[in-house]
């Protein structure tokens, strides 16, 4: 044995321990933290200008309550507690200043417009009751109020068209457990072991079928997680019109298929042995299907989005910054998130772009499911928007706003995390091109959006409202619905009206469409509006006469009235239209923004319907109208319970108004138009048939809809080649260096762990 191979051996055990201990090490030693960089401002305007245009704050709306309790003269009963017949503040929210003020603040030093709040009061005390509006200013210390409700809707509003509050359900509610029920006690022990607190309630709306009524289906659910799917055949329709509770009665009642006058007879006839019983299971508190509790264990970490040099947007306020991008949100109690003075690269090209309505249209064999036509800006998509989840609603890392509401009580209520302001690589090229003719080449832009979202619970379904800023200059309003699918009890020939989904539910078949309010501002206020298609032309061939070509060519044409801007909602429409400005691009052509609707939209009520003028916005893909401050909004509050006398018809906004003044000037590529301020009501929708997979809860993918709006001959080029975000090289470069390209640097750049902050949740 060589006397040298045990120092050898022992040499080599020592390198190799070494090597292995480094390696350990490498690997325990923890990646540096992420650092959030200076985020950089562009200047785009003071940020305190987007104040204009701010939420109230909940200072604010503490001293409009007191204002008014103090000189209407009076008592305001706190509508948490009102009964019909009291006298309270339904809601406040900032009343926006008008267009033309506004304006001269933003872009002619004209002063800035006071502050003001709009407050709607049921005045049920009162010999006349009523609903009445005020504008209430200045904030943040009032001094006047003025009466608008006959200036906005041309004369009163009736106290019938009051939407619901919170206080007059749970008076329903009693009534049906104290009063109602009491009547059928035997049927409600034996069919559903009725203990008083094992059942839930659903309203249906509107409330009857003619304006004055307040007549609702209340459809009877047992009462645990998930019960919008667990229904059990019983639904009580409950007159409650009287401003009187101990007048309240039931006006008819639906088990199993058969109606009954009331409970005390559906009791007489169960007792009699004449009520064809169908029991249904019962379910766990924790609704055994319905349950969203995952049924798998947690396993690998989903992927998470992280930013190593901190967030590339600011918000400031009510202000967001975002590369060549600049707007102001905001949050309406009843129509929920809206966008003000939308800039790119330091110029305004939208004014206004907010949701308006969300309305959904039931099909049933049962009373309450059939009946149902739901405009959700009634109940207050702001107003029931809910906190969000980090990680899962939005990235983790996104910024989470606050919103506070004044709604159905005396105090502002705020809601933590309910708004949420993210950048999110979406995972594709914006554009890219890879070259392997003549040069060699790869150039591409990362698809890097901003987006502002907001998410709301209308009962069973929840909303993902999203506007994306894209660096090209598009904007997306993007809805995605999710959430629990209504349901009825199967019976009869309900596979009529959807597919069964458990033993007794029916996931009942609806409508769902979006309605949204687009004021662009192209080059201007003053704007006209411009579709181009395509037609096929046959042509000879110049080269050979004898050789026809089909070509397709581009059409054009000004549509000059509201009534050729209207579209109905499953007409044709050109693929093509743009808001185009009185000014060109480099090539002689209109500057404009292109108008691209994404939907699936079933079909709308037929106009017969006695109540389809309430929501004949949805008669329309797309309108546009010249713009009107007495025409702020496409609907009201006040048309779900009185559909039959809207308070706000959209019809009526399209009357054949010219939106061009006079004959346009054509030229080769150029139509120049006297043009009006012109608005965009857009509707998306989809057609809803609830299936299995419904259950628990229905999915995103496949139910998302909206509209974009893309620039159209606006700049002379693609404005994202100027972005930061940018890549390219050629075969001839090292495309492995830094300075070339920014991607081979990751390890260095993007080497960090995020600082996440801890995970918390206020929403309940």
């Amino acid at each position: 044995m060589n006397p040298k191979l045990p120092y050898v051996l022992l040499v080599g055990a020592a390198v190799i321990i070494f090597i292995l201990s480094c390696m350990l090490l490498s690997r325990g030693r923890r990646s540096p933290s992420c650092e959030s960089q200076p985020r950089i401002v562009e200047k785009t305007g003071s940020m305190s200008t987007s104040l204009v245009f701010a939420d109230l704050t909940p200072e604010e709306m503490v001293q409009v309550v007191r204002y008014l309790q103090a000189n209407l003269g009076v008592q305001l009963v706190d509508a948490s507690r009102a009964k019909p017949s009291d006298n309270c503040i339904a809601s406040v929210d900032v009343q926006v200043p008008g267009k033309a003020e506004v304006l001269r603040f933003l872009d002619g030093g004209g002063a800035q417009p006071s502050r003001e709040a709009l407050a709607v009061l049921y005045f049920g005390n009162q010999p006349d009751p009523n609903i009445t509006e005020y504008v209430v200013g200045p904030l943040p210390t009032p001094a006047y109020h003025r009466d608008v409700t006959v200036q906005k809707y041309g004369g009163k509003v009736p106290y019938h068209r009051r939407p619901m509050l919170g206080s007059e359900y749970k008076q329903v509610g009693a009534f049906l457990e104290m009063i109602a029920f009491a009547a059928a006690p035997t049927f409600l022990k034996e069919v559903f072991e009725y203990d008083g607190t094992n059942v839930a309630f659903q309203t249906t709306a509107p409330h009857g079928f003619q304006s004055g009524d307040r007549k609702s289906w209340f459809i009877v659910f047992q009462n645990v997680s998930g019960f919008f799917v667990h229904p059990v055949g019983l639904e009580v329709l409950v007159d409650h019109s009287s401003l009187d509770i101990s007048r309240w009665a039931v006006s008819r009642v639906f088990y199993n298929g058969q109606y009954y006058r009331d409970m005390v007879q559906l009791e007489s006839a169960y007792v009699q042995g004449r009520v064809s019983v169908e029991k249904v299971r019962k379910a766990p508190w924790d609704g055994d299907f319905s349950s969203m509790k995952p049924r798998a264990p947690s396993a690998a970490l989903f992927p998470l989005q992280y930013e190593p040099q901190g967030p590339r947007y600011s918000v400031r306020n009510n202000l967001v910054l975002f590369q060549a991008w600049s707007f102001a949100f905001g949050m309406s109690v009843s129509t929920g998130l809206r966008l003000f003075d939308i800039r790119h690269k330091g110029e305004r090209v939208a004014y206004e772009i907010s949701v308006q309505e969300a309305l959904s249209v039931y099909g049933s064999n049962c009373p309450g499911g059939m009946s149902t036509r739901y405009m959700d800006g009634s109940f207050g998509i702001g107003r029931y928007t809910s906190p969000l989840v980090r990680g899962v609603d939005c990235p983790y890392s996104a910024t989470y706003v606050d919103t506070h509401t004044l709604s159905e009580t005396l105090s502002p209520s705020k809601r933590k995390a309910s708004l949420c302001i993210f950048e999110q690589n979406l995972g594709s090229p914006l554009r890219r091109h890879y070259s392997n003719l003549q040069s060699l080449y790869y150039g591409g832009l990362v698809n890097s959006a901003l987006v502002v979202r907001s998410i709301a619970t209308m009962g069973n379904h929840d909303y993902i409202w999203d506007f994306i800023f894209y660096q090209n200059g598009a904007i997306e309003g993007k809805v995605q619905a999710t959430g629990y699918p209504s349901s009825s009890f199967l019976h009869g020939d309900g596979l009529r009206y959807g597919n069964r989904v458990w033993e007794h539910t029916l996931g009942t078949i609806r409508t769902h469409l979006f309605n949204y309010k687009v004021d662009l501002d192209v080059g201007g206020v003053k704007n006209s509006l411009v579709a181009h298609d395509m037609a096929f032309e046959m042509t000879r061939a110049p080269w050979s006469p004898e050789q026809q070509i089909e070509r397709p060519r581009l059409t054009k044409k000004v549509l000059d009235t509201e009534d050729q801007a209207a579209f109905r909602l499953q007409s044709k429409m050109p693929r093509y239209i743009y808001f185009a400005a009185n000014s060109k691009n480099k090539w002689g052509h209109q500057r404009g923004y292109r108008l691209q609707i994404t939907s699936f939209a079933g079909d709308h009520l037929p106009e017969a319907s006695s109540m389809e003028r309430a929501i004949s916005w949805a008669r329309y893909q797309l309108a546009v109208t010249r713009r009107k401050e007495e025409e702020p909004t496409s609907t009201s509050i006040y048309n779900q319970n009185d559909p039959w006398t809207p308070t706000v018809a959209f019809a009526d906004f399209i009357n054949n108004e010219t939106i061009t003044n006079e004959a346009c000037e054509i030229t080769a590529a150029l139509w120049l138009c006297s043009a009006w301020d012109l608005v965009a009501w857009i509707t998306a929708g989809f057609l809803h048939i609830p299936h299995s997979e419904d259950i628990p809860n229905t999915v995103t993918v496949g139910n998302s809809v909206g509209f974009l709006l893309r620039p159209y001959n606006y700049y002379d080029l693609d404005p994202s080649i100027y972005s930061h975000d940018g890549v390219f090289f050629t075969s001839e470069q090292d495309f492995t260096a830094c300075e070339i390209n920014p991607i081979a640097c990751l390890p260095k750049t993007a080497s960090c762990l995020p600082n996440f902050p801890l995970f918390t949740y206020d929403g309940f």
